[in-house]
């Protein structure tokens, strides 16, 4: 017979194992009908099998999506720029490039898209304090340029299979006119970059992106960027709420307009009427302004800086040129409504005991250098009155006359031609083309006769005019 507790024991073995395992070796142990089913393995291949009717090795129309979102369909997604990663683009010049795709199977596409944006960006945060409790405050502010689309191939409703390989798809955008010189900040940027999206059905889109940089020409070859700029400030030292001497400060630079790498030449004046010694510095400094909402914030940096020598009490010092190389740094950015990038020439003079005297001149980096020739005119003219005011140049009292016509055209030139400098028409119906035109082309460039204030041929007596009391 069965012994009493062995109930017992099946029910504790089944609470045991738990589950339809346990339960099953628990009815098994009972004496029930009930037996474990048996567990079919799984098929090597990619899916349960081919449905009918379908090539043999075709996956089931169940595993479709599964099969599709497999890494190895797409092998590489790539986009490329026709410049290179160091190539700069400008407002009006077209953007090129191509992505190229490599799929390591058929591969099912529904639409490939190219797509170039840019623009400026702002953003930074101010916290004050509103009673017991801190208030942050969010600045924010964008200007689009650049938002151009292109579809390398178009969605129409159905899929396109690309067979397995390298696929190359060129594309090409018209730039705006005008842009804006790239620009990275602490509280905003200006960003330009070509993204490239691949959309597949059942698998999520694929996305290659490329950034390029954007810089807009500053042409300091102007008249207001050509003009000299200058400046006085004097200040009262004081220590003690006592006078010490009046500090005064002068300076000037030939030009408003620099690119990078050239070299400003500093022409200041300082007067120390104190009864301490001063020190005078000059600075090439750059601003960034970010603007939102109508509120603006600041970030300052010096490029480039001198220091000069001491100026000991009731001393003068005269700065004739003082050389200040401008580094590589970005242009001025001046056209943009949500930040400015700005750049100016301090010279200040420390006082000990006292608020630095400070004089700014502003400055403007350009990327096209100064001409040697479209300007020189201009250039000279505002460089010698420059030089006039500070009394480091003269102009010359008297021109030096030209050379004489006799010592440029001798006498047999003449004679070989006949007595006179043309030669006889023969057809008046002559070209330009012809010798006639290059010899007056040659003539008119000759210098004229020496000029004299004396008359070396005078009038005879009986020519000369009489006045009339006479």
């Amino acid at each position: 017979g069965r012994e009493p507790w062995a109930p017992a024991r099946v029910r504790g073995g089944q609470r045991r194992l738990g589950g339809a395992r346990g339960r099953g070796e628990g009815l098994r142990a009972a004496g029930g009908q009930q037996t474990r089913p048996a567990v079919r393995p799984l098929a090597a291949g990619p899916g349960p099998g081919p449905g009918p009717g379908s090539p043999p090795g075709a996956p089931s129309p169940r595993c479709a999506p599964a099969c599709a979102m497999r890494p190895g369909g797409v092998r590489s997604f790539v986009l490329e720029l026709a410049r290179g990663p160091g190539g700069a683009y400008r407002g009006g010049e077209r953007l090129c490039g191509r992505v190229l795709l490599e799929a390591a199977a058929p591969l099912r596409v529904r639409a490939l898209e190219v797509a170039a944006r840019g623009g400026a960006t702002t953003h930074w945060l101010e916290g004050r304090s509103v009673g017991v409790n801190a208030v942050s405050s969010d600045y924010a502010a964008a200007e689009t340029y650049l938002r151009r689309r292109q579809l390398l191939l178009r969605d129409t409703g159905e899929t396109t299979t690309l067979p397995p390989g390298r696929h190359e798809f060129p594309f090409s955008f018209q730039l705006p006119p005008t842009l804006v010189t790239s620009f990275e900040g602490k509280h905003g940027s200006v960003r330009y970059c070509v993204k490239a999206t691949l959309h597949r059905p059942w698998v999520p889109a694929r996305r290659a992106r490329k950034v390029f940089t954007v810089i807009e020409p500053v042409d300091i070859n102007t008249p207001a960027l050509l003009a000299p700029q200058a400046g006085a400030l004097e200040k009262v030292a004081r220590s003690w709420y006592s006078s010490r001497g009046l500090v005064s400060l002068s300076a000037k630079i030939d030009r408003k307009g620099y690119t990078p790498g050239e070299v400003i030449p500093v022409f200041a004046e300082i007067d120390n009427g104190s009864t301490r010694p001063v020190l005078p510095r000059a600075a090439v400094v750059q601003t960034q302004t970010f603007m939102a909402r109508g509120a603006h914030k600041q970030k300052r940096a010096v490029v480039a800086s001198l220091v000069g020598e001491p100026v000991g009490p009731g001393r003068r010092a005269l700065w004739q040129g003082r050389a200040l190389r401008i580094p590589p740094v970005g242009p001025s950015i001046l056209h943009c409504r949500v930040l400015h990038v700005d750049y100016s020439l301090k010279v200040c003079v420390d006082i000990p005991g006292t608020s630095k005297l400070l004089l700014e001149l502003p400055l403007v980096i350009g990327t096209i250098p100064l001409h040697p020739f479209g300007s020189r005119s201009s250039s000279v003219g505002s460089h010698a009155s420059f030089l006039l005011d500070w009394g480091l140049g003269a102009l010359p009292e008297r021109p030096e006359a030209p050379p004489e016509y006799s010592e440029v055209v001798s006498d047999g030139e003449v004679v070989a031609a006949g007595q006179s400098p043309f030669p006889p028409l023969q057809d008046t119906n002559l070209s330009l083309e012809g010798p006639f035109f290059a010899y007056i082309q040659e003539f008119r460039y000759r210098p004229p006769p020496l000029y004299s204030e004396e008359d070396p041929n005078p009038p005879s007596e009986a020519m000369r005019p009489r006045c009339m009391t006479c």
